[in-house]
């Protein structure tokens, strides 16, 4: 009785889905500030797609668009942040984003080529693991996954020797595969960090939304990338299965 009552009784006569995401421990000012750090997140997420969609349609990602993501990051990087240089700063990351983007023209382009369903899924996918850890850390105690920076920054740098000590001595298949599911969860990880640093940095006053924005896009595009290729690797894989399948009827 007392379980039904918990799952349908007086227990939840009050609470909404509203009730979940009610951020009490976060000040007000600190929420006006994740609001425009999330709507900056979105706008340099659309101008990525704009970028990779230019790069599927005309190719135009190469050595100019790495130099200038390269080159956008270090002025991001090397421009103070005033009111004065905000616009220049938006710029620099629109630009950053762009040349993402276009980075990833080639792979998006060969997923669609194998079935159009997986950029869907991919994006779905990313959308319900940014979320989902993203509340994880703003519901969560107060500066109870900073500790993890030490630990994803050891991690990324395994993934860096890994890869390549695969590439000096072989067995790309198990570096692969280790890079590609442990750096998914690094990166999963990475958004209950980076989220909680950004509230940490607004309590102290440290408010650069278009940093914390940027910090959030690297995190979301590492993401996308990892699950659209798990995606693309399982669906060839089982064209390969149906195959075999078919070779063995004919036989």
């Amino acid at each position: 009785m007392d379980a039904v009552e918990r799952l349908l009784g007086r227990r939840w006569e009050n609470v909404s889905p509203a009730t979940f995401l009610k951020f009490g421990n976060l000040e007000r000012p600190i929420q006006v500030y994740l609001q425009r750090v999330y709507a900056t997140l979105a706008v340099a997420l659309a101008i990525s797609a704009v970028g990779c969609l230019m790069d599927i349609q005309y190719h135009i990602a190469g050595l100019i668009t790495y130099l200038g993501a390269f080159g956008c990051l270090i002025g991001l990087s090397f421009t103070a942040s005033t009111p004065a240089t905000l616009n220049k700063r938006y710029a620099l990351l629109a630009g950053f984003a762009f040349c993402q983007g276009a980075g990833l023209g080639r792979l998006v382009g060969l997923a669609v080529q194998l079935n159009p369903g997986l950029l869907l899924t991919a994006f779905m996918g990313t959308a319900a693991i940014f979320v989902s850890f993203t509340l994880a850390s703003l519901l969560s105690a107060r500066r109870s996954f900073l500790f993890l920076g030490g630990w994803l920054a050891s991690a990324i740098s395994c993934m860096f020797v890994l890869r390549l000590g695969s590439w000096l001595m072989g067995g790309r298949g198990l570096g692969f595969g280790l890079e590609l599911y442990g750096g998914l969860m690094v990166f999963s990880a990475y958004v209950l960090f980076d989220t909680q640093l950004i509230v940490e940095k607004a309590s102290a006053g440290y408010t650069d939304h278009v940093k914390a924005a940027l910090d959030l896009l690297v995190d979301v595009v590492a993401i996308f990338v990892r699950v659209l290729v798990i995606l693309m690797k399982n669906q060839a894989q089982k064209q390969e299965r149906e195959q075999r399948r078919r070779k063995e009827r004919r036989d």
